[in-house]
């Protein structure tokens, strides 16, 4: 397995999200064939392929999780095949999932902006405040915003580490819209809600319980901004990440440095933000170029 993960490093330039991703679907098929009574990943059969591909399905992962899982395994076989350790790859004749394309909803950048102005400057304003320019300012999952500590932040460098529920990790800037807002959050409002300073372990965005949001708190805070802005049905935790990877792409951004700073394995998931890209490249030709 060290071997595949560096020849993929190496060789094929893969992004460091892309080999912990291998990494982890490796090892995870490697459990479930330990727990078949198969000892070596070398040792896998056609059926052990099936099978798994069939528990994956009863577990209700979605169609691109599995396609992903399976590509990386038959990746590692064919690399298996080329060093000489296995004549057959086990999964060759097991074909991707169709998937359904998902539809890309984001707010205009006017539409983001006007969302930023809507809290007030009380304790609560300042707060959602914060929290908005923070998960459009990085694109941060609604998971990694809930699990968000002291910790996990930097004001002075601008940066922040955001952690999955796998706890795994990556590091992503903070500009400088989001550092104002988080800064006058800190200090101005979070003892006010809390009453008490913070501790360095303490969770960032709290109700005031004191308790940290939840998911189902962070999605009715959006849902009353929405209604404000007058696009309550379509305000979302994950608009607001969609929105993050439109407007960079619409401002130059590349999809691979998109994929770093959103943390996405499957590169489809980039393609899909393309395709919003691709549509709003072909509407300004249309409407302005003489010849369109």
């Amino acid at each position: 397995m060290r071997g595949f993960i560096e020849y993929m490093k190496n060789e094929k330039r893969k992004a460091a999200n892309t080999l912990i991703a291998y990494e982890r679907d490796l090892t995870a098929f490697e459990k479930y064939l330990a727990g078949r009574g198969t000892d070596s990943l070398e040792k896998c059969t056609d059926n052990d392929a099936i099978s798994y591909v069939l528990q994956l399905s009863n577990e209700n992962k979605s169609k691109p999780t599995i396609n992903r899982k399976v590509s990386a395994l038959r990746m590692y076989y064919e690399y298996l095949i080329t060093k000489g350790v296995i004549s057959e790859n086990p999964f060759t004749r097991i074909k991707a999932i169709k998937t359904d394309k998902r539809q890309i909803d984001y707010l205009t950048i006017e539409e983001a902006a006007k969302l930023m102005d809507l809290p007030g400057d009380d304790a609560k304003g300042l707060r959602d405040k914060a929290l908005l320019e923070f998960m459009y300012g990085t694109g941060a999952r609604v998971t990694e915003v809930v699990r968000l500590r002291f910790s996990d932040i930097n004001l002075r460098m601008n940066f922040v580490t955001l952690r999955d529920v796998n706890d795994e990790s990556r590091i992503v800037p903070l500009g400088s819209y989001a550092s104002a807002a988080m800064k006058e959050y800190i200090e101005k409002s979070y003892d006010v809600i809390t009453g008490r300073e913070h501790d360095i372990d303490d969770f960032i965005f709290v109700n005031f319980r004191g308790e940290p949001l939840t998911r189902q708190g962070i999605w009715k805070i959006l849902k009353d901004y929405g209604q404000m802005l007058g696009v309550e049905s379509r305000m979302t935790p994950q608009i607001l990440r969609d929105s993050f990877a439109v407007h960079i792409l619409q401002n130059g951004g590349d999809l691979r440095t998109l994929q770093e700073l959103m943390g996405f394995e499957d590169m489809s998931v980039g393609i899909a933000y393309l395709s919003v890209i691709d549509i709003r490249v072909r509407e300004v030709f249309r409407s302005c170029h003489p010849r369109a």
